[in-house]
């Protein structure tokens, strides 16, 4: 009797696809893919993306007017355009990249919550 409770209570559990996590690599980017397992291949549609595996960048373009005082004349200027270049400060996902996804509970939509890096 009691290992049927167990049982009843484990298939339930099974049955109601609690929230679980898993690691799936990225397979395509334009439209996003992830493949878990070698079998499980999930496109935008299954997929909850999150901010820390999104691309951000920032301007940190400047420049800065003066005023250039001499004994005989006032000019007012500007300095010369400084960090000129976008600073990236992630990266994105790339194809490779492994991704750690969180399965939502009922198992149609995964969360990807973060990139993965070796040590």
């Amino acid at each position: 009797m009691i290992k049927q409770l167990q049982q009843i209570a484990i298939s339930s559990v099974e049955a109601s696809k609690p929230s679980t996590g898993m690691v799936g690599q990225v397979t395509g980017v334009a439209p996003l893919e992830i493949t878990v397992d070698q079998r499980l291949v999930l496109d935008e549609d299954f997929l909850i993306i999150t901010e820390r595996v999104t691309r951000y960048e920032v301007s940190l373009t400047h420049s800065h007017v003066y005023k250039d005082e001499t004994p005989t004349e006032t000019a007012t200027k500007i300095t010369q355009t400084a960090l000129p270049d976008v600073l990236v400060i992630r990266e994105g996902l790339k194809i490779g990249d492994a991704v750690l996804l969180q399965r939502m509970q009922g198992g149609q939509q995964f969360a990807v919550i973060d990139k993965l890096v070796k040590p």
